[in-house]
């Protein structure tokens, strides 16, 4: 078993090393070991709040000031996303809630309240109330809900807590209930993309998405079941939702390999397939928040399978020292002809990833 305590502050003193060339900059992904830059090439991202997130997190753990220095500049430079609007998406909270409303928490700046409750209210008005789900994307998505829209509802809950709206809520809890009845498969795993009528509401069909095929099981979207059903019973207090995100926790650690990182999609063939060491920080995380909720039965098997599938990632998948990320060997989705989208380093994957180590020794993470 590896050290948590150890591994962790090799990862705050990458995190502070590579923030000295970023600094307030925003990435995505490596290329050659280095970090791109997203700032000018796409301000509306969806990732593009994990490095901020980031740099909370382990300013929470080092004070170093300069960690809230470039998290405060990165925030700073979302405003471009907000100001321009058009760009805006499901995933507004995945780009605030780890930077402003974070911010807002520790420091009550009244700039990112705002920020956090525009962003909010932009995730509101993106439900459909005849089909009672967000919908994902822009253009002619607009009948489509994902499975990582599930990421972003701590957004509302917040949104309802800071004002005392309960629509925001309202919000958050019909659009779980729309995953549990139509995205999450019986089995525990989770369809990408499900499409419905965008004038009725009526189901239409199910979509392979990032996944292998339609009713496959893409991993990141089961990683995203899990800790984002724990969330959602987190911040509800749903017993519906906690036997969720057990029933896709079970299937996600049933389903893993020996090395504990899962393949890109549980029911592709290994021929092709590759591993997602994304996929396997974020569910760690996820279990840590539902190791917290459930009974004290239950606690250890949770923490547990976290911990097995953290080794494996300290083992086997730490970036090598001279590249600027901390794991390597994620993907973004399935057999794509894309060769940094098979086996790359992702920004989130170091989120999750650090989120999760704080979490193993008894701290917090910012969902």
């Amino acid at each position: 078993m590896v050290d948590a305590a150890k591994i962790l502050q090799h990862c705050l003193d990458k995190v502070a090393k590579t923030g000295s060339r970023i600094q307030g900059r925003i990435p995505y992904r490596t290329i050659d070991g280095r970090y791109d830059d997203m700032t000018d090439a796409d301000i509306a991202w969806w990732t593009n709040g994990f490095w901020p997130g980031l740099l909370w997190l382990a300013h929470g753990q080092t004070k170093d000031a300069r960690l809230a220095t470039w998290a405060k500049e990165s925030e700073q430079h979302l405003d471009g996303a907000l100001s321009d609007f058009f760009g805006l998406h499901h995933d507004v909270g995945f780009m605030w809630h780890i930077s402003s409303v974070a911010r807002y928490q520790m420091e009550r700046n009244k700039d990112s309240l705002r920020r956090g409750l525009l962003a909010a209210t932009v995730l509101a008005g993106r439900f459909n109330i005849q089909g009672r789900y967000i919908r994902a994307w822009n253009d002619n998505f607009d009948n489509w809900a994902i499975i990582d829209c599930l990421m972003n509802l701590p957004l509302l809950y917040w949104a309802s807590q800071e004002t005392g709206d309960p629509r925001f809520r309202h919000i958050a809890v019909a659009h779980t209930e729309t995953v549990l009845k139509y995205v999450m498969q019986p089995d525990g795993s989770s369809f990408h993309i499900v499409e419905f009528d965008p004038v009725t509401g009526v189901y239409l069909r199910s979509h392979a998405g990032q996944g292998y095929k339609d009713d496959s099981a893409w991993s990141r979207g089961a990683s995203w079941l899990v800790h984002g059903m724990a969330l959602g019973a987190k911040y509800s207090g749903r017993a519906d939702f906690l036997a969720a995100a057990e029933h896709a926790a079970r299937y996600f650690i049933d389903n893993l390999p020996e090395d504990q990182v899962p393949w890109s999609d549980f029911k592709a063939p290994v021929a092709g397939n590759f591993k997602d060491a994304s996929a396997a920080a974020i569910t760690a995380s996820g279990l840590l928040t539902l190791a917290e909720l459930v009974p004290a039965s239950r606690k250890a098997y949770y923490i547990e399978a976290a911990r097995k599938m953290l080794d494996s990632l300290a083992t086997n998948y730490l970036a090598p020292a001279t590249d600027e990320a901390l794991l390597q060997h994620g993907s973004v989705r399935y057999h794509v002809n894309e060769p940094f989208e098979k086996d790359t380093s992702l920004i989130y994957a170091d989120y999750f990833f650090v989120e999760a180590l704080i979490k193993l020794q008894g701290g917090k993470g910012l969902f």
